[in-house]
């Protein structure tokens, strides 16, 4: 009884020498594999006012993700995103990328769209060393001054007055030249940004502003607005908007009647499918900003192969359906991000910085180089005007010639039908 007893006792030890064996391997297995991923994070605008592109953003992130994997990965390590609703709420920030890092343990972040997004994590990702890829923010890092902020929206090395240089000097080749200018806008950063470069920029080139206001972002009626602008007789009307408030400036202008020359230059949201499509040939002769329209002077190599497969990605979804205005910018700062890292061989977020801040980098948008300040080094904020839409129809905005490249030069596609008023 006691040598099976003895036997009985060694059997429990060897079971529970060999369970501690396979836990600790276990344990080990763990933090293997977790090596073996690279994770990236970021808070992304899935509800709220600027869900509608921020839920395509992230698909064209996820093409991108599927596209880096099935290549092998990153320093043959596989990608996975990490990201989380921020609601279009710029409270919500702090907290989703503090969790991000301390909770998730991400190896890098990238930030979500819009700059009242991006702001809010700036001092998140300073404080660690972080390089930071940046989805469209206008002139946050001028305030921060972060050497690691790199921002992929083409708004040039000084992205305040960059931003609507091209609706100037559209204006300004004009016989006569206009004299005098309405400045608009929301009162929210962007726009406050958009129309600071505007007021600078009127003043560089001689134009008298003779209407300056600002509106509270949830104005609901904007037929006072221009109806007050209509009053002033002014020459141009630079509009800094998010979407809903400019189709509410749209159809207000249309409502109106308004009596000006050009129209147009910072809204939001004419850009999206669904809001070209709702507007129709309200857009016509609106001169705007954009970053990529399917016109024979922008077909970067890669471009139509990502859009291909978003678009067969969205389907369904709910989501814009052609994605041309932040879906490939959205695939290309993770180019970006993929070929830093590659290039620097390692994990190192101040090697990875150093290169991003002075290589030229190959993405779906064309070349991509940075300035210091974190911005393109050259600007090609697109000025496109709306040409010719007789009906609502998605396949309208998909042919070359409904928005044509007025501004910079090098992508100029069409001439500008002028004046607005006619």
């Amino acid at each position: 009884m006691e040598s099976f007893g003895k036997k009985r006792r060694v059997g429990s030890l060897t079971k529970s020498l060999a369970a501690l064996v396979a836990a600790a391997g276990m344990a080990l297995a763990a933090p293997l594999q977790a090596a073996d991923t690279i994770k990236i994070g970021f808070g992304m605008a899935l509800t709220g006012g600027l869900a509608g592109a921020g839920k395509g953003a992230l698909i064209a992130m996820q093409v991108w993700a599927e596209d880096v994997n099935a290549r092998g990965g990153i320093l043959g390590k596989q990608v996975e995103l990490v990201y989380y609703d921020d609601q279009t709420n710029p409270a919500t920030v702090p907290g989703i990328y503090t969790k991000l890092l301390d909770v998730d343990e991400v190896d890098f972040v990238v930030s979500g769209y819009g700059t009242n997004l991006i702001a809010p994590a700036m001092p998140i990702v300073m404080q660690r060393g972080l390089v930071f890829p940046a989805l469209f923010g206008l002139a946050v890092n001028e305030k921060f001054n972060y050497e690691n902020y790199f921002q992929i929206m083409p708004a040039g090395p000084e992205p305040m007055t960059d931003w609507s240089r091209g609706f100037f000097d559209v204006a300004m080749a004009q016989d006569p030249a206009p004299k005098t200018i309405a400045i608009v806008s929301a009162d929210a950063e962007f726009a406050r940004n958009a129309a600071t470069g505007a007021r600078q920029t009127a003043s560089e080139r001689g134009l008298e502003i003779v209407y300056d206001e600002s509106y509270h972002p949830k104005t609901a009626d904007y037929s006072p607005i221009v109806n007050a602008i209509q009053a002033r007789n002014p020459d141009i009307v630079f509009v800094a908007s998010y979407p809903p408030d400019s189709v509410g400036m749209v159809k207000a202008a249309t409502e109106v009647g308004l009596r000006t020359k050009l129209f147009g230059g910072g809204m939001v949201g004419l850009q999206f499918a669904s809001i070209m499509t709702a507007l129709g040939p309200k857009l016509n002769g609106i001169v705007n900003y954009d970053f990529w329209v399917p016109e024979p002077t922008l077909k970067f190599e890669g471009v139509e192969e990502f859009l291909a497969k978003y678009q067969a990605a969205a389907e369904g979804k709910g989501v814009d359906p052609i994605g041309y205005y932040l879906q490939p910018y959205a695939y290309a700062y993770l180019q970006v991000l993929d070929q830093a890292i590659t290039a620097a061989g390692s994990m190192d977020h101040a090697e990875i910085g150093a290169y991003m801040r002075d290589a030229e980098f190959d993405t779906v948008v064309g070349k991509v180089k940075f300035a210091p300040n974190g911005e393109w080094a050259k600007t090609r904020v697109l000025m496109v005007q709306y040409q010719g839409i007789e009906d609502n129809e998605l396949a309208t905005f998909t042919k070359q010639g409904t928005r044509v490249v007025l501004y910079p030069e090098e992508w100029v596609s069409g001439k500008l039908n002028y004046p607005y008023a006619e």
